[in-house]
């Protein structure tokens, strides 16, 4: 008799997560921070720092980490004429120097307005999005665009850190192996890793892969529908490239174990799934929405921080480690004190 599995709902990934337990700033040094080792064969669960991952990879084994690149999404502008102060997010570069962004406040800020940012940038507002957002064109003196926006613009720190944004954060709202522009959000489980450990994690004979994912504004929007089936995700880019998916089938070829560094490179790694266990190299746009029940093709390991209540990201880690075990690991975590969301503390689910 086949069993039928259980469909899921937004409230099953409802947990109480009081204030306390977000962290407001990273670990004083990355690869010290907790790491929960949630085993899913045994269900036990074990305390170490991120630095004991090296005794949970194996030779042959293939790391993959997201080596998106956080940019300086959040700029401040005047509005010409009234000299109103307007934030401008940028979420992504449409075509050279056309953007879509989000502004605040939005009711102040209409097609035809031109904000300032200084002497040498501003902008024209030349369209609305169907989201709520517009579309702007830049016009500035001398430099390229990036390079006026690295300058003026600041570290775009989820909305649950309360906090002004701190020239640390430049650095540390980063991964160390970031290469590849174009995320407004950091792929936080890469964040414990330094340049040593991951030297250490390759003498040990793990292969180590990058794959591109451009994390944008909608992994902090809230699911608003209790039927999963109903939501849909934002659309983000992502490439893996054949060097990669090479490497990929080649170690599903030789059974050798596929350990993915945070939710956004498994979305990456699980859209590019073509047939059986392989998988084709690809660029592109995925709204892949993983939830309970899932059967994952491509991960066999998962390292991930802990996600926020409700969110889609908590009912990916669900579908990978059961809902059950995931909200025993998650009290557990707030008994031992571990620090919640972006800049807290790791999970490796084995």
């Amino acid at each position: 008799m086949i069993q039928k599995k259980k469909k899921y709902k937004l409230a099953d990934f409802d947990y109480s997560l009081p204030k306390k337990y977000i962290a407001q700033y990273p670990a004083q040094k990355r690869d010290q921070a907790k790491m929960m080792v949630v085993n899913r064969e045994d269900n036990t669960i074990e305390h170490k720092k991120f630095s004991n991952i090296v005794d949970y990879l194996k030779k042959n084994d293939l790391l993959i980490l997201n080596k998106t690149k956080v940019f300086p999404a959040r700029l401040f502008a005047t509005k010409d004429r009234t000299d109103a102060r307007v934030e401008v997010f940028l979420l992504r570069e449409l075509s050279n120097d056309l953007w879509e962004v989000m502004v605040k406040p939005a009711r102040k800020v209409r097609i035809g307005n031109k904000l300032i940012f200084n002497n040498k940038m501003q902008c024209d507002v030349i369209d609305n999005t169907v989201s709520g957002g517009r579309v702007v064109r830049f016009d500035y003196d001398g430099e390229d665009v990036h390079s006026l926006i690295d300058k003026v613009g600041a570290s775009p720190l989820p909305p649950y850190i309360d906090r002004a944004v701190e020239a640390s954060d430049k650095k540390r709202y980063q991964t160390v192996y970031a290469q590849e522009r174009g995320a407004v959000a950091a792929p936080t489980a890469g964040l414990h890793f330094t340049n040593p450990l991951l030297k250490k994690i390759e003498a040990k004979g793990v292969k180590i892969e990058y794959v591109t994912l451009h994390i944008g504004l909608g992994t902090f929007r809230p699911v608003q529908v209790e039927d999963l089936n109903r939501h849909q995700m934002d659309s983000e880019y992502f490439e893996v490239s054949p060097k990669v998916a090479l490497a990929i089938n080649e170690a599903r070829k030789k059974h050798r174990r596929i350990i993915a560094v945070g939710t956004s490179t498994v979305r990456a790694l699980e859209t590019v799934v073509v047939s059986g266990f392989q998988v084709s190299p690809k660029r592109g746009w995925t709204d892949k929405f993983i939830y309970p029940p899932y059967d994952y093709k491509m991960v066999d390991r998962m390292v991930t921080n802990f996600h926020a209540p409700k969110s889609t990201l908590m009912m990916m880690v669900s579908a990978f480690g059961s809902r059950k075990l995931m909200m025993k690991a998650y009290r557990e975590a707030k008994k031992n004190d571990y620090r919640f969301l972006s800049y807290g503390d790791s999970m490796i689910i084995v």
